[in-house]
């Protein structure tokens, strides 16, 4: 793959290389997170778990021929809702990968505004499990509320830690603990995908996704401590699971 694209970063916590370019709705109060149309929720419960997984599991077999290795371990918490916390390197198999590995169990993403920004695909989006930060201290209350909820419910909920899409990134970006408050706050498990880019005979690129957990909080901790030491552990079990790409699509170098 000598031609491979270059692509020359700056901030390895904010820039963003997705070639969506949505301009996002702002999630303030009006936004709504919870609906109490059946018929609505009927359409997302089809939506989910029916509709849409055939096309996830095509997709990521006939495009990257995928493999997973551990999501058996997500049977251990099968009684229970918990969080996924993934590497961001692909716009739709990055939901995809999650949502298929722990099946039948509804899981849910939360989402940059921008993909609830979509002209006529707001909904279907939604329906898909798609819960958008919030942009105001009104609709963050709407947010947790959602997010509790589902959790009770025993769903997944997936997050993206590192927030921006960089398209086959083979290392760990730096990120965050903000996010991990939530598994700490609601005392649940927390799992990572770490998604890895591996060689094909053909010499084609494949998905290889590592599945680890569950982690849990340190009750000797209190919440600050406990969110960054998780952090810690999620970092590190995904850094260590990256050294297992071996094939560079697109070359990062740092201007």
């Amino acid at each position: 793959m000598e031609d491979k694209k270059i692509i020359y970063y700056e901030d390895e916590l904010n820039d963003e290389f997705s070639e969506a370019k949505i301009t996002p709705r702002r999630i303030d109060e009006n936004y709504k997170y919870f609906h109490k149309n059946p018929f609505w929720n009927f359409c997302s419960f089809m939506m989910q778990n029916f509709v849409s997984m055939p096309i996830k599991y095509f997709d990521l077999k006939l495009k990257f021929k995928h493999k997973y290795i551990g999501k058996e371990k997500f049977k251990q918490c099968k009684k229970t809702g918990y969080f996924i916390y993934a590497n961001h390197t692909q716009a739709f198999e990055d939901t995809f990968i999650p949502s298929v590995a722990n099946y039948p169990k509804r899981n849910f993403l939360i989402v940059n505004p921008a993909n609830v920004s979509m002209k006529g695909m707001k909904t279907l989006v939604e329906w898909l499990g798609a819960i958008p930060i919030p942009d105001t201290k009104e609709a963050m209350k709407k947010f947790l509320d959602i997010i509790n909820y589902r959790i009770n419910k025993k769903c997944s909920i997936t997050i993206y830690p590192e927030a921006h899409i960089w398209p086959y990134y083979t290392k760990i970006r730096p990120f965050k603990s903000v996010s991990f408050k939530y598994p700490v706050k609601l005392n649940v498990p927390v799992f990572c995908i770490t998604n890895t880019y591996q060689k094909r005979k053909n010499g084609k690129v494949k998905i290889v996704s590592y599945v680890d957990g569950p982690f849990y909080k340190k009750e000797n901790l209190n919440l600050k401590e406990a969110q960054e030491d998780l952090r810690n552990t999620i970092y590190d079990q995904m850094v260590e699971r990256s050294k297992n790409n071996n094939i560079e699509v697109i070359k990062y170098i740092k201007k």
